[in-house]
């Protein structure tokens, strides 16, 4: 499991909002692709969720991701990661967004606007990702 500023964190209601902020940085180029999905549910089991869970918190996340009209709700959570695990996810909206080999205006906004919100330095986003970027393209 994921941890919050050294607490376990066990509950699913958190993961899904993390998720639900993965499918959006997918979702905001309008075109959700099953590579995407892929990335992110690779994502989750690297933190530390349950193979077995992995399909209906995917399902929950894109509910609440549908139903929301903005972010800060799903970046609470990531803000208060522990800072491996915040790198992990920030550099999977990295991999999300240079998939399809291009980040786009509405990406690259996205990932400004998360810069603030998850209190991550700039030179620390453009390093993670540079590395993103030259590991996939």
């Amino acid at each position: 499991m994921f941890f919050l500023k050294n607490k376990e964190v066990n509950n699913n209601k958190d993961i899904i909002k993390i998720t639900a902020l993965l499918i959006h940085a997918a979702k905001i180029d309008e075109h959700y692709s099953p590579k995407e999905e892929s990335i992110i549910k690779s994502a989750l089991l690297k933190i530390g969720v349950d193979k077995n869970e992995l399909d209906k918190i995917i399902v929950d996340a894109k509910k609440i991701e549908e139903d929301s009209n903005q972010i800060l709700e799903f970046t609470k959570k990531v803000k208060d990661m522990d800072e491996k695990h915040k790198i992990k996810i920030i550099e999977t909206l990295w991999e999300i967004i240079y998939s399809n080999n291009e980040a786009d205006i509405y990406e690259t906004s996205l990932m400004r606007r998360l810069t603030g919100l998850l209190y991550i330095d700039s030179k620390v986003m453009g390093n993670i990702k540079e590395k993103i970027k030259n590991k996939l393209l």
